[in-house]
């Protein structure tokens, strides 16, 4: 059940990566597990065949794009940290410990969200509209994607 639930919540929340609107439909639409292979194997080269950038664009977009990365690398390392910690600790988990582990799973997750916000008002600034908001789509799938491996190797029960 949970499992159903999990694909459901990602199909909802996701949209497929296929190519833009004005060329025609890809043959096989990418699946999350297209997705999570293409990402793990060239992140960049996703990203790269999805925005369909003209030279000019490019040249704007890379650095905003590795700029990006850069600073969810870091988000990225913190929010594993504090999962590691919990994972590590859940038998001996004290009240003090879990507050900690609470606010830097939070704080991560509000830095990602800012993060987030001023990339797309730098993409906003360097592209076209519809290209900006592409990169956030390509962006959100991946991430969708990842947060569930995430979600799916953390148990709820004991």
């Amino acid at each position: 059940m949970k499992t159903l639930l999990a694909a459901a919540a990602i199909a909802a929340f996701v949209a497929p990566l296929g190519a833009p609107a004005q060329q025609p439909a890809a043959p096989a639409a990418q699946t999350a597990d297209s997705v999570r292979q293409a990402a793990r194997s060239d992140k960049r080269g996703l990203v790269e065949r999805n925005m369909d950038l003209t030279a000019g664009e490019a040249k704007k977009f890379w650095p905003l794009y590795d700029a990006y990365q850069a600073e969810l690398d870091k988000i990225n390392a913190r929010q594993t940290r504090a999962m590691l910690d919990y994972v590590a600790s859940e038998s001996s988990l004290t009240d003090a410990n879990a507050k900690r582990i609470a606010k830097e799973l939070l704080a991560a997750d509000a830095d990602e969200m800012k993060l987030r916000e001023r990339t797309a008002k730098k993409m906003a600034a360097a592209l076209p509209a519809k290209k900006a908001v592409r990169f956030l789509q390509i962006e959100n799938k991946i991430r969708a994607v990842q947060r569930y491996d995430i979600a799916e190797q953390m148990k709820l029960a004991k």
